[in-house]
This record gives structure tokens, sequence and C-alpha cells, in this order.
């Protein structure tokens, strides 16, 4: 197979940088620049195909059935990658050595056990790595593979210990495997239940009386109580026995928990056993059985109660269990709420006095990570957490000091607006007690390390550009990670030397690419893809400059032959801020000649979600969908607006208290950039989107009535309200305490602004969007008289559809709308 050339690809900007060159230097670039970046295609394609919409809504297998999860083999010499199996939702594993040509061969399922796992888990001296394949554990020793477990029960995060024993998890039991005799032992248990108590005459005065006249009575009481004693003493004596289990309480539930290298303590987060709310069920009308099913779904924002979560210390040694309290982080009982309080009281016509509050507070989650909060030092005697309160404005990490049992603040990231559920990655340093995370304080997701003696922390990178996915060597030599340092939408991979600050670029591509460091530290496998080509999988040696070899090559004879037409990504300026927003744009070839043109806006979903970059997006159906567009002469255009992800945190949180109206500013400049540049029609513009984008949609044509001519909804939120809590909290608050931001939000109090045909998309089985939300929108349009709208549903789909045939009648009549209305 031929190596990955970079001249496929070819380049349309004066000057490469985003930022300028002085950014790996640390130095801060001031603007963003305003050149046009695009790609092209690198296909002979045939320029008499037509795009069909029965084409581009079919089952996605004719694009090739691209590489999806992809992880290094424990020797660093094989790639194993998923590919989904065509004409299924299955998917095979493929083995792709690295010294030999083609895709790879199919792993036979009888093998699938000694792949590997993409988390492979290693003892200090890295002779032994253990991983989990279908809930049981596995070891590799010197080329031998050693099954720990065989059973119907699940294991799960193996972790070695300071002596050498192999610990993991089946529940909540933690469980040492010795390799020196091949004993299995339980070294802690975790129970949501009370602890049992010895026997006692219970309160009361018929109790009272029964045991003391009922000689049969006290008799059993007195003979329990000896059982409960001999028990406990014999536990207590006689090394056989497991030790005696942890009970964290009756009606508590285990967040997270963690055990110590050293083996001596575990760290556990727990919190108040939560009960689903009846009322929240979701009608499905298209079921196996022909009944209406009630399924049940997540609870709206409207109905969530915080949920404080306790961070319990154990001392294995002797059992005992200390609370660990956050009064030592820094704004623990800050009022970081009173402004909108205040805000909130007075439209009530009241006042609120700003006082000391008691946070909610528990460990972070991250929707972009899959590590614990829980981080123990190699060492066995230091543990960092990472803690969150519930309302949003503050992250902390703290030590642990297991003498003292208690917290120690290392670092406080507060923002007004909200903390970001992305960018939280932080560990240790493996040879020095030193925390190593990233960080959202300068504006930007830069890297931090922190001595615990150190007052401030060390910031690593600078620039106006951000920094995720770092990844530690084993030997604190490198930080790598990836950044979009050249251009908000070119990702590439970087590494630090932590010994000087030197960074070095790794990868030099055009769009997208991820990367996953070889077990040896050697190696990169790399998942790239551009604006035109669908990912494929590559490696590389961990160095600058080095060749780069194409593992995978997946794409369809059928996808080549396509005249894409490439979208060039643009920076029109905005008139609500110094930085421009960066948007793909799609364009006929003859687009300045003649008329001027029809166009449609796309919007993106999910809000923090980045599309204007020049990767393989997500959206494939609707980059097909506008190259059809394109063909019959419309200019279409993509824009990364106000919250999108990728431009730092201060376009990331203009939202805050405002969702739909920066981000409809922005269209409006949009359509001005169109007009002026793109030769335009202002009265023959359309816009679509999906969830966020429908939400956007309905924004647009409600409060800006004579922007677009016409707008399709699809899985639209028309009430903030009813939407879940962790992803509406951080943007709104809550109903309870901001109901301004809700109702300055949320398109159903915006109806009556509708001058233009918009048309209504509605999954009935979504559980993420339900299906409420339009029903509840279309009654208000009713009530209001307007009739300027039409509804089409959709039974058996959900948030994220998979039929070809919904997806079919769905861009038609998207595509009918804007051919009635354009």
């Amino acid at each position: 197979m031929k190596t990955f050339r970079k001249a496929l690809l070819s380049l349309s900007l004066s000057a490469l940088c985003w930022h300028s060159s002085a950014a790996l230097a640390k130095a801060e670039p001031q603007t963003w620049t305003t050149d046009t970046i695009s790609v092209q295609q690198v296909f002979s394609a045939n320029p008499d195909i037509r795009f069909t919409m029965e084409q581009i809504m079919a089952d996605p297998d004719w694009l090739g059935r691209q590489p999806e999860t992809a992880f290094w083999s424990p020797d660093s010499s094989t790639i194993y990658y998923q590919r989904k199996r065509e004409g299924s939702e299955l998917r095979d594993w493929f083995s792709r050595p690295l010294l030999v040509e083609g895709n790879g061969e199919l792993v036979k399922l009888a093998h699938w056990h000694q792949m590997g796992a993409s988390q492979l888990v290693y003892n200090s001296d890295r002779s032994k790595a253990a991983y989990v394949f279908e809930g049981n554990v596995f070891v590799l020793q010197n080329g031998e593979l050693l099954q720990l477990t065989r059973s119907n029960s699940s294991h799960s995060r193996p972790q070695f210990l300071l002596d050498g024993r192999l610990v993991y998890q089946q529940g909540w039991d933690f469980i040492a495997y010795d390799f020196n005799n091949g004993s299995h032992t339980e070294l802690a248990s975790l129970k949501t239940e009370d602890a049992p108590k010895a026997p006692a005459v219970p309160k009361g005065y018929l109790a009272q009386e029964q045991h003391k006249l009922l000689e049969f009575v006290a008799l059993q009481q007195r003979n329990q109580a000896e059982r409960f004693d001999a028990q406990q003493q014999l536990r207590q004596q006689n090394a056989s026995l497991a030790p005696a289990a942890i009970y964290v309480g009756k009606g508590q539930q285990i967040v997270d928990a963690s055990l110590s290298p050293a083996g001596t303590h575990l760290i556990l987060a727990s919190r108040k056993q939560s009960s689903r709310n009846e009322k929240d069920i979701m009608p499905n009308y298209i079921s196996a059985t022909g009944d209406i099913l009630a399924q049940p779904v997540r609870a709206r924002v409207n109905d969530f109660k915080p949920e404080p979560q306790k961070l319990i210390l154990v001392d294995l040694r002797d059992g005992s269990q200390h609370e660990l309290s956050y009064t030592s982080l820094p704004g623990y009982n800050e009022d970081v709420l009173a402004d909108v309080k205040a805000e909130n009281a007075k439209a009530r016509g009241e006042t609120y006095k700003s006082a000391k509050v008691i946070r909610d507070i528990g460990l972070m989650t991250d929707w972009y990570w899959s590590q614990s909060a829980l981080r123990w030092h190699p060492n066995g005697q230091q543990l960092a957490v990472m803690l969150k309160a519930f309302d949003n404005k503050d992250r902390w990490i703290a030590t642990v000091d297991l003498a003292g049992k208690k917290l120690q603040p290392q670092h406080r990231l507060h923002d007004k607006a909200w903390v970001n559920y992305a960018f939280n990655d932080f560990g240790w340093l493996n040879n020095s007690e030193t925390l190593y995370f990233l960080s959202e304080e300068s504006g930007y997701s830069h890297l931090y390390t922190k001595g615990l003696k150190d007052r401030n922390p060390k910031k690593l990178t600078a620039g106006t550009f951000e920094v995720s996915n770092p990844v530690l060597t084993h030997n604190d030599q490198y930080l790598y990670y990836t950044a979009n340092v050249s251009h908000p939408g070119i990702y590439n991979v970087y590494r630090l030397a932590l010994a000087n600050g030197q960074i070095e670029q790794l990868t030099n591509l055009l769009g997208s690419t991820e990367f996953t460091l070889s077990p040896d530290e050697q190696k990169l496998l790399l998942r790239h893809s551009t604006n035109l080509l669908p990912p494929e999988l590559y490696v590389a040696d961990a160095r600058p400059g080095a060749e780069l070899k194409q593992l995978t090559n997946t794409i369809s004879a059928q996808f080549r032959e396509l005249p894409l037409v490439a979208p060039q990504v643009v920076a029109v300026p905005s008139s609500h801020g110094k930085h421009p927003v960066f948007s793909k744009v799609y364009l006929p070839a003859d687009y300045q000649q003649g008329e001027a043109r029809r166009a449609v806006i796309f919007n993106h979903g999910a809000g923090y979600l980045q599309n204007s970059d020049l990767g393989w997006s997500g959206y494939f159906r609707e980059f097909f969908f506008h190259n059809l567009l394109v063909q019959q002469g419309y200019v279409v255009m993509d824009m990364d607006f106000r919250a999108s992800k990728g431009y730092g945190r201060d376009w990331r949180t203009a939202i805050y208290r405002q969702m739909g109206t920066p981000e409809i500013q922005d269209l409006v400049d949009g359509v001005e950039w169109l007009v002026k540049h793109a030769n335009v029609d202002r009265k023959r513009i359309g816009t679509y989107g999906g969830s966020y984008g429908g939400f956007m949609t309905f924004m647009a044509l409600f409060k800006e009535p004579e922007l677009f001519q016409a707008g399709a909804a699809l899985r639209p939120v028309s009430d903030w309200a009813y939407y879940n809590h962790p992803y509406t909290s951080n943007i709104l608050n809550t109903p309870d305490i901001d109901p301004i931001a809700y109702e300055r939000s949320s398109p159903i109090y915006f109806t009556q602004g509708l001058k233009k045909p918009l048309l209504i998309n509605a999954p009935m089985v979504d559980d993420n969007v339900f299906f409420q939300d339009v029903v509840r929108l279309v009654q208000r349009l009713i009530e209001q008289e307007i009739i300027h709208f039409e509804t089409a549903i959709y039974p058996v789909e959900n948030h994220g559809f998979r039929q070809p045939s919904s997806w079919l009648d769905e861009y038609r009549r998207i595509y009918k709308l804007f051919e009635q209305n354009l």
C-alpha cells in the first residue's frame, strides 16, 4: 500500500497559520486570520454523475464502511480495528500487522480475547499487562496469555498493586490475584446497606416487658448477641476470612470508588439513591406486540434535584471510614448565583440579599473522557480528586491528606458562566509529586503542571487554540496532545518535552487527526479525515517529520467517482465581536454568473460542536445533500456560530442565559456575507437544522421573521425547561432559580413572530428531545391561529434517525420546502 502523500491535498491559504508562528513559543496571538481554506478532490471523479436523494439517504454501507474503534496490540506490532458488517448493525474486528500490506484480516471469534484492549494496564516495570475482554480478566507476560477469570459475572478495572498483585473489580468487590500462589483474595467489599449491629432489646414498653417476663424471649436475644460477638471475634483473629465489608449506608448509591496502589486505602463517593419519577415516560406506538408501550425516559431539568456526594476515605488496615469535608475548597460556600437570583427577584418585585450558601459538590464527570475523577499517584501515597459544584460554576482539583483525613486544594477553576464539560483531563507525573491538567482559565484549553509544594500552577502551552487528549509517557519525558494551532479547523498531533518545555509538531495534515500512542511509545496510530475523505487509519513514528503510512483503504469505488464540491472555510466578519464566525461555504462553479442565487444555511446540532472544520463531518448525509443543492445552483453555508466547539471559552459561553440570541445574530452576519460575497439573493435564503439546529431554526424564524424565507426544524427543542439537567443547567441554570433565562431562550415564547413557511420534523420515540416539545409548540401555533407551518412525524425514529426510509422522507420534505419557497 502506498504511503499517504500530503501532496494529494491542496490548500488555498495565503497564510497557513491561524495564529502567528510564535504560538509554539508560547506567545499570545491577538487576532485570527480571515484567509479562506479548503481541500480539493483527490480522486478522478465523474463530472456527469448527478446526486440523487435515494443514494444520499440510503444505508451508508455504500460509502465503504470506514474503520471505527481501533487500538494497538500489546507488542505494538499490530493494529486492531472495527468495521461495520455489510448489511448489518454488527461490527467485526480486523487485524492489520504494520509489516503486512492491505486492509488486514478478519479476526475469528475464537481469537477475539487474544487481541488485548484499548486500555492496557501495566505493572511498575511494565513486564505484565492486564485487560478485560467480555467481563473476564487477562494478563500478558513474556508473550504468554493468562486468563484469570472465566465466569458469567462481569469483572472490570484491573490494576496492579505495588506488591505485584493484580486487583480487579466484581461490582464493588475488589479482588486481588497473587501470581506467586494463584490465590484470589477479597481486599474490600462495598455494600449499600447499614452496618450490622449486635442484637439489642427493642425499644418500647411492650418489648421491654416481653424480655422481662418471658425467659425464652430473653434467651433468644442473648444467643443472637453471643453469635454476633463470636463472629466478630473470629473475623478479627482468623486471617483466612475476608475483611469485614464496608457499609456505605442504606439508601446510598456508590458513584465511584478507587483502591490505592499500596492496597492500604480506598476512596469512594456516594450519594442518596435516586428514584425514577413514574411520570418520566414516553409512549411508543409501534411495538412488536401491537400495544402502546410506556418507555421510561430521563427527567427534565425542571424536575431535577441536586445530588450532593459524600467523599469517604477508608483505611483498609482497620476498616475505619472518614468523610472528607469540602470546607477547605475555596469558594465552597460562595453565593455564586447571587446576581442571577437578584435579577429574577427584581422581576418578581422582590429583593434578594446574598448570603453564604453551602454548595452541593461531587465528582467531576466529563462527557469527553472515560477516566475516573479519582487519581492515585503510582507511588500509592498521594491521591488527587477532581470535584465540581452542581451549580456548574467551579471545578476543583484537590489532594487527600491520608494521615490528616482531609482535602488539600490544589487548583480552582471558576467560570461565571459554566465550567466546560470537556477539557478536564488530569493526572500525576509518574516520577514526581506533580499534577498535570487541562484548564480553560486563560480562555482556551491549555496544559498546566503543579507540584504539591508550588503555590501556583505552571502553564505549559499558550495561544488562541485548544489543547486536548493529553497522553503522558511512562518515563515523564513527553506529553503528547492534539491541538488546532495552525487553524481552528485543522487538528494535528504535538508533543511537549517536560524537561525543557520544548514543543514539537508531529503531524502536518489538513483536516482532523486523532492519535493513539503505541504501548512501546514509539509510534502513533492516527485516524485522519478531511472534508472529502472519510476517516482512515495511518501509522507514523512518534517523532517530528516521520513518514506516514496508510493502513486502511476502505472508501468504495462508488464514492470515489462522486463529483464532490469541497466547502471553503471562510471567516465571516462578526458585527457583535472581534472574532469572525468560521463557516463552510459550498459554491457552484459558476455562482458569480447570472442572476443572484438561492442559498441555504445549515445549523449544526449539539450547540457545543464544531462543524466548520476540515475533517469528515458527522453530518455526512447533510454533506451530500449540500452537494446535491450545489449541483442545482444553490449556495450553502454551515456556520460555527457562537456556542460552537473549537474557538475558546468566550465563544462557548456567549450563549449563557441567552440561548438563541448570539447564534441568530451570527446567522444575520452569515446572510450579509452571502449577499455581499456569493451572489446570493437576500429574498431567496432558507435555513434548516436538527436538535440544537432545529431550535435555532425556530428562533431564527420567530425572532428574525424576514431573515429567511423558509425553514425546517428537525427534532427541535421548543422549551428548555423540558430538556435534561446535565446539559441545560450549565447554560441556563435551573428554572426555579433563573426563569428569566428559560423564557428568554425558549422558542415557545416567541411563536407569534412566525411569518414564513416552517416545516417541523419530529421523531416520536426520541428519548433525547421529547416529541412533547413539538406537540406543545404546535398547539401554541394553533391557538395563535398561525398557519405557516407543517408537521411531519416519524413513529419509529429516535433522536438519531436510523431507517433509510425515514431519512429519505425527511429530506424530500426539506428539499420540497426550499424548492417551493426559494
